[in-house]
């Protein structure tokens, strides 16, 4: 039993230890930035069903963090093709719902439909399919999909279904370059190459785009009709060599696929099911039954709550244990009109955001007190926020909502002022010496403000009025 604990706790020590060394073979020396931007899509991919939407991960910060982001629009019925990357993804369902499917070598198929057949008068059953399990999402939804996982996704209602996706290219996982690479298991992605758009060509691609195609389109035909065991026409199809659908098709008739009913009320009960803290041991859940889905749109589920400002979610390997193998989280903020989430750093993770509502007016310093970034960042921008560079946010009039990736499955924030805050814990006279001001101001510095994080406007606006009386 001793030399079991021995090796687990080794097997972890190991596993830890070759995470905290993420990307540090290419990502040395890639966050000197000097300036941040609130970036858009630069290039946009039409198919079919639908389009996807390229940020330039070629930037400084995306270098920075080593991510890429892009973002899926399918129209009703689309259905976007079974395809596997190079690092671990991490996407939100920002409109509409769905349905996905993760091909895991190895895994069960545990959905399956069966039909009677009697021959010579004996009954015998015979199967009509069987693939492995189906999970639906809807708007508000985490997914999580380990690096090499093939998946695919069908939009099953009647809006458009738009999914904000994150890849983690700095991750161990990924010992390839640092360019985002997705490997399609069918069609021909780049069919419709004449329907590509370049949003800002001016751009430098010094490291080159993401790149994706149909691994079955570099084997020999007479390969996959021998191994398929299916005649050379049908493996011509594999290849999707005159497909000129693009990597999104329309199902025309809706997607047949086995998927137990999934009522309105049941939906809402597993979500309402607490979760206190982790309960496994590393034997009940496999990478086959992990849990890849968690909402964390749902106010009841806020961690900080100010109903004057606002709420701040997360969801991390405590609440989704499979982000402790992909080594990433997220949050979801939301702030009323003129709120304020206080001034804070992330201690492990670079954080990218992306706003889903409003606008807001932020900013980012860096280490040597220089405001990197100094703007108003708007619905459907990102930014990204480097590890430790303090960041500060104000809610426009009409209040502002994000998604924060974080490349850390337990991102840990520090916040400079309110009551959890690192002032907070310094005593008054260490405040009052390191700012030259009086015992009496250091109180006043400490203790002014009483909530957490999410602030209501109404404590500067009042301050603006006195001032101007």
């Amino acid at each position: 039993m001793a030399k079991l604990f021995l090796s687990l706790l080794t097997f972890l020590l190991l596993f830890s230890l070759s995470f905290a060394l993420r990307g540090s073979t290419w990502q040395q020396g890639q966050c000197r930035i000097s300036r941040i931007n609130a970036q858009e899509p630069t290039r946009r991919i039409q198919a079919e069903g639908g389009v996807s939407e390229f940020w330039d991960h070629n930037s400084d910060e995306f270098q920075c963090a080593g991510v890429s982001i892009h973002r899926h629009r399918l129209q009703a019925r689309a259905l976007m093709l079974p395809a596997y990357h190079n690092a671990p993804i991490l996407a939100y369902v920002q409109q509409g719902r769905g349905m996905y499917g993760v091909m895991i070598s190895g895994c069960p198929e545990t959905f399956e439909s069966s039909q009677q057949q009697f021959e010579e008068g004996r009954g015998a059953q015979r199967f009509r399919d069987r693939h492995q399990k189906i999970g639906q999402f809807r708007e508000g939804d985490i997914l999580a999909f380990p690096a090499g996982a093939a998946h695919w996704a069908y939009n099953n209602g009647d809006q458009e279904l738009v999914i904000v996706v994150l890849q983690d290219n700095a991750n161990n996982a990924n010992q390839l370059d640092p360019n985002p690479r997705s490997f399609f298991l069918a069609g021909n992605p780049a069919g419709r190459g004449q329907e590509q758009q370049e949003y800002a060509p001016q751009l430098g691609r010094k490291r080159g785009q993401h790149q994706f195609g149909n691994v079955f389109r570099g084997f020999d035909v007479q390969i996959l009709s021998e191994v398929f065991g299916v005649d050379e026409q049908a493996a011509r199809s594999l290849q999707g060599e005159n497909d000129e659908r693009g990597h999104i098709i329309t199902v025309a008739r809706g997607l047949q696929v086995i998927s137990p009913p999934l009522q309105r009320e049941e939906y809402g009960r597993q979500e309402e099911e607490p979760y206190y803290g982790r309960r496994d041991n590393g034997l009940e859940e496999t990478i086959c039954s992990a849990k890849l889905r968690e909402n964390i749109d749902k106010p009841s589920r806020a961690d900080i709550y100010n109903p004057r400002a606002g709420r701040f979610s997360t969801i991390n390997s405590l609440t989704l244990p499979i982000l402790s193998f992909l080594q990433l989280s997220a949050a979801r903020g939301v702030l009323y009109r003129n709120g304020i989430m206080a001034p804070h750093w992330c201690v492990n993770a670079h954080s990218v955001i992306y706003v889903t509502r409003g606008e807001s007016d932020m900013q980012i310093v860096s280490h040597n007190g220089q405001a990197v970034f100094d703007g108003r960042v708007r619905e459907g921008q990102v930014v990204v926020v480097p590890q430790n560079f303090a960041v500060v946010k104000r809610a426009g009039e009409q209040g502002c909502e994000w998604v924060e990736f974080n490349t850390n499955d337990n991102a840990l924030i520090n916040t400079l002022s309110g009551r959890t805050s690192a002032l907070r814990g310094l005593p008054a006279d260490v405040i009052a010496n390191a700012y030259q001001i009086s015992r009496e101001e250091a109180q006043r510095l400490k203790y002014s403000r009483r909530e957490t994080m999410m602030f209501s406007g109404s404590f500067r606006s009042s301050r603006e009025r006195v001032a101007s009386a």
